[in-house]
């Protein structure tokens, strides 16, 4: 990463987009910040970020971030939001939010971002996926939902774009002590359950930003999450019944 890239990041006004946009730009990166917070973007545009608010809960949104955008080298999907409850509970504008968050802007963005990378033969798309991508839980069933979307797409899109040097990096972190967190389950009682292993966001936007360059399929964070996830595809009933009543702590 010595040479200076023009890259992209969502959801870049809190949590772990917000450190990635900052330390990319602390390496003398051309950062592009997007996301929804005034605020937030004031503060990055203090830092010589160049910001473009966007609502990507749009499709007119997402197209409007695009129409502003120079040539990238590289785009890092951060932007994300979850709501936990019960399927037979969740609000209809909740699960909503999260296809069109989750699902509908990143395969928006990727499809003009990439058509120019395409162009000049080389760049590089990183996801922020997450481990419930891998390993649904109780409450988590939509967003669960967004995060195996987003694990099927870039597996496919990772082959189209092979042939143009374009590279397809999904990082898959477990929980992360961020207000997402807070956001997501507002009774406090998924925070409480896992409190012991919740990521540092600095650790995650650290193991992001090492990916660049590089042709990683996918990091696991933490890292023994990753066997976790392949014992669930081996021995799922055994999981679920081991983490049903872990994870319906109230």
């Amino acid at each position: 990463m010595q040479k200076s890239k023009t890259i992209l990041v969502t959801g870049a006004t809190s949590g772990v987009g917000y450190l990635i946009a900052t330390k990319l730009s602390e390496k003398g990166h051309r950062v592009i910040a997007t996301g929804r917070n005034t605020q937030s973007l004031n503060e990055l545009a203090k830092l010589n970020i160049s910001v473009v608010q966007s609502d990507l809960s749009t499709q007119s949104g997402a197209k409007n971030l695009v129409d502003q955008l120079p040539p990238l080298d590289i785009a890092i999907f951060s932007a994300g939001i979850g709501t936990f409850e019960y399927a037979t509970d969740l609000e209809e504008e909740n699960l909503m939010e999260m296809l069109h968050v989750n699902i509908q802007a990143p395969m928006l963005l990727t499809k003009y971002i990439a058509s120019q990378m395409k162009q000049q033969q080389q760049g590089q798309l990183i996801f922020i996926g997450s481990q419930a991508g891998k390993v649904a839980t109780p409450k988590a069933s939509v967003y669960a939902a967004t995060k195996y979307a987003i694990i099927g797409y870039t597996n496919a899109l990772r082959m189209e774009l092979a042939p143009y040097n374009i590279h397809v990096t999904c990082i898959h972190p477990g929980p992360i002590d961020t207000p997402f967190i807070d956001h997501a389950d507002q009774t406090a009682s998924y925070r409480k359950a896992m409190k012991h292993v919740l990521l540092n966001p600095e650790k995650v936007a650290n193991a992001t930003i090492q990916t660049i360059g590089k042709k990683t399929r996918e990091v696991n964070l933490p890292w023994y999450m990753g066997i976790s996830s392949k014992l669930y595809a081996i021995a799922p009933n055994i999981v679920e019944k081991l983490g049903r009543n872990f994870f319906n702590k109230k």
